[in-house]
């Protein structure tokens, strides 16, 4: 196995621990990135970077010195994301980082309906703007994970999505596909642009089908119109940024816009993808609260 080094941030979240688990377990050097070290997961082989946030330049630069190669799982949703993330790139770039594979969102565009996908494309333009700087662009769908998260305590998932579909997708197979991609040295990867999607497209009103399965109560889907949508949320206090990246997540799948199913998972790391079924069997503590009402 080479000893090319592999810096993975957001390596205390979902897909990130994933990925940093893949890469220890195949032998490979990795250096674990995060704002708060002692946040970061034990992963045998694996070194703890000094802290460093995206927007920190020197920080970033600090902790990329020797990387050969970083995963860049995108930032919290913020109003600097964009900014942050070009902060990241030019750091890896000075720090004498040769490749880049970057967690983005199928559909990424500048008139993406979904605006934080209009993040992701501005990312990655920047990233391709770096001549000489192999990258890799690992387009994920909605999470699994996120439909039992957006159902609510009365049994009720809300949104704009009329009746399009969504190819949701597991972080597993996520953190496969990366995995795969970042262990490869032969360059097969470089300049793709992958969609990672599951193996298939539901409708809100399946997936409440399928939470109805899965929790033994009903559970169903309550379709809003745009105007709904936002007073629903109203709610929570958020700003007005936010709402339009939660209420926009579900026009987008009104529009198509998710729909399309990728053999990614299957091409890439060599497996179907998960289900919805299979991952509500595999994960009951996601729809724990939901259980017993």
């Amino acid at each position: 196995m080479s000893d090319d080094v592999v810096a993975v941030t957001g390596a205390s979240g979902r897909i990130g621990r994933r990925v940093a688990d893949r890469l220890g377990a195949a032998g490979v050097p990795v250096r674990l990135l995060g704002r708060d070290p002692a946040r970061l997961p034990e992963v045998p082989g694996a070194v703890k970077a000094p802290p460093a946030a995206y927007g920190d330049g020197e920080a970033m630069r600090a902790a990329l010195d020797g990387a050969d190669t970083l995963f860049l799982v995108s930032a919290h949703e913020s109003p600097d994301r964009v900014a942050e993330h070009r902060t990241a790139v030019d750091a890896a770039v000075a720090a004498g980082v040769g490749r880049i594979v970057y967690l983005s969102f199928q559909g990424a565009g500048p008139d993406a309906t979904f605006t934080f996908a209009r993040d992701h494309w501005h990312t990655e333009q920047y990233v391709r703007a770096h001549e000489g700087l192999a990258f890799t662009f690992l387009r994920d769908n909605w999470y699994l994970a996120g439909i039992p998260a957006m159902t609510g305590p009365d049994g009720v998932i809300r949104g704009p999505a009329g009746n399009g579909r969504v190819a949701a997708v597991a972080h597993e197979d996520i953190a496969d596909v990366a995995a795969v991609v970042l262990l490869a040295r032969d360059g097969r990867h470089d300049g793709a642009a992958y969609d990672v999607t599951g193996g298939e497209a539901f409708t809100l009103a399946e997936a409440a089908e399928e939470m109805s399965r899965a929790t033994g109560r009903t559970i169903r889907y309550l379709p809003e119109t745009k105007e709904e949508a936002y007073a629903s949320r109203a709610g929570y206090g958020a700003e007005r940024w936010r709402l339009d990246g939660w209420v926009s997540s579900y026009e987008a799948v009104a529009r198509g816009e998710l729909a399309a199913v990728s053999d990614t998972v299957e091409r890439v790391a060599g497996h179907e993808p998960m289900t919805l079924r299979a991952y509500l069997s595999a994960h009951p503590r996601d729809y724990a609260h939901l259980v017993g009402r």
